[in-house]
């Protein structure tokens, strides 16, 4: 979800009084991505407690239009077609149908609106105010929806939930940059793209914009998916190489050029050719996207009125400054919601344990699915591990899924607890690997333990078995 940024000044918001002022909640939300959704779901449920979620674009937020469903809704076809193009017996096209890929998209979107998503909060006692949120004092939220505004207190918490922002370098200034937005929103297909950064949505958008007809060249500054084992950036770099995709790694962006800009909408080429100067090398495109990362959604709503360690203020997903991952924010709302419930009810607090894992998938092909610390993690750290390594070409359940199969699994096992504290898997279909490392990590199973889990044949699953025997 996009900052809340007032379009008035706090004083004039708080100066706006019409008949709807002296609304009160018990709870308020401030942003209706999946974070702020759930919190709210999770304030009020089983209660006579009320909520309003106040949102100034769609309800269900970044993920549901402009980054998780539609940029899978995009990638699952390249996968399958990827896997049937490798498979002996089926004989298919080696051209995608982009026209049908954005109709798949524009579907799982609902065509942009959010109709489905109002009808579900108000089916559940959910309020939802749309317009800008603004905290104007304890417990208290102005509303400014284009000159209208009501002021609303909440009884119990304010919670924000305002999601995050794109970081855009100060080198792209004055060049209308395509934003993530842009590339999961496409509606013009640039011939030509050059794709600036090196992590999941850089990589992902790689993927799809080839898939979708554009010439792709990726340009990023360090290698590609940095913060994962290094072997997964090595696949996936060699993958979208093998694609066509030309890959440039540890390269710096010292300049960009585009004599005509202009915002011309989400999804649309923005004006002329632009060069991009990186590496000390010249690319032109005839559209450049920036996927550099992320920031918090946290100026122009009112957080410098109030502590913020203030009882009644929460922040959850993105707005957190934790793991920018929807199922993150949505994990961290639960925990939320049932707190305010917990305090309003008077009853005992529930107890978070500490340092929960976070898993997370990046749908390239292969997919890296990991959860927990990697190998230099656990080392800087001062974990004495052991590592498990497994090339997933050696498993016959793996095998099965493409001639062309290849990947690679990682255990990070720490050896004064004899449990897992990391795991990486790089492979087709793999992201459903990924969560019995997140139980054996959560549940600290020893892999003494783990041993009994019986793998079933012929399964991918049957790697968890032969990580385990290669620490004999």
């Amino acid at each position: 979800m996009a900052a809340a940024s007032a379009s008035k000044s706090r004083e004039e918001i708080a100066g706006l009084d019409d008949e709807q002022s002296g609304d009160e909640y018990d709870v308020l939300v401030i942003g209706g991505g999946p974070a702020g959704e759930v919190a709210a779901q999770y304030a009020i449920a089983g209660s006579d407690r009320t909520a309003a979620i106040i949102e100034h674009e769609l309800l269900g937020g970044e993920c549901s239009y402009w980054a998780c469903m539609p940029s899978k809704a995009l990638l699952r076809p390249v996968e399958v077609h990827a896997a049937a193009r490798n498979l002996d017996g089926i004989k298919v096209s080696k051209k995608m149908l982009p026209e049908e890929l954005l109709r798949r998209r524009d579907a799982w979107v609902k065509q942009y609106e959010d109709g489905g998503q109002v009808g579900w909060a108000n089916g559940i006692g959910i309020d939802v105010i749309r317009g800008h949120g603004v905290i104007t004092g304890e417990k208290t939220v102005a509303v400014d929806n284009g000159g209208a505004g009501r002021t609303i207190r909440a009884r119990q918490a304010v919670i924000v939930a305002t999601g995050s922002t794109p970081v855009i370098p100060e080198v792209f200034a004055g060049t209308q940059p395509w934003s993530s937005r842009d590339a999961t929103g496409v509606r013009e297909i640039p011939a030509s793209l050059i794709v600036v950064g090196g992590g999941v949505v850089a990589c992902e958008a790689a993927a799809w914009m080839s898939a979708l007809g554009s010439s792709v060249t990726l340009l990023s500054r360090g290698t590609l998916l940095g913060k994962s084992e290094p072997f997964a950036g090595k696949l996936v770099a060699k993958a979208l190489t093998d694609n066509g995709i030309d890959v440039r790694q540890k390269v710096d962006v010292t300049e960009v050029r585009r004599p005509v800009a202009d915002d011309t909408g989400i999804g649309r080429i923005h004006g002329d050719q632009v060069t991009v100067i990186a590496g000390g090398e010249e690319f032109t495109a005839d559209e450049v996207l920036v996927a550099t990362g992320r920031r918090p959604a946290r100026d122009g709503i009112g957080l410098d009125t109030v502590a913020e360690d203030a009882p009644w203020l929460y922040a959850v997903g993105d707005a957190s400054g934790g793991p920018a991952l929807t199922h993150w924010g949505k994990y961290q709302a639960r925990n939320v919601g049932h707190l305010i419930a917990a305090r309003a009810a008077g009853k005992a607090e529930p107890v978070v344990p500490e340092n929960v894992p976070v898993p997370q998938v990046v749908f390239t092909d292969p997919q890296v699915a990991s959860v927990g610390l990697t190998k230099k993690e656990a080392a800087d750290k001062g974990l004495d591990t052991s590592i498990a390594d497994v090339e997933l070409t050696g498993v016959a359940g793996f095998g099965l899924l493409r001639d062309d199969a290849q990947g690679r699994a990682r255990l990070v096992i720490d050896n004064a607890t004899d449990t897992i504290v990391g795991a990486t898997f790089v492979g087709p279909e793999v992201d459903e690997l990924v969560h019995a490392a997140t139980i054996a990590i959560v549940g600290k199973v020893p892999t003494s333990i783990l041993r009994h889990a019986v793998p079933s044949y012929p399964t991918v699953s049957e790697v968890w078995l032969q990580l385990l025997e290669s620490l004999d």
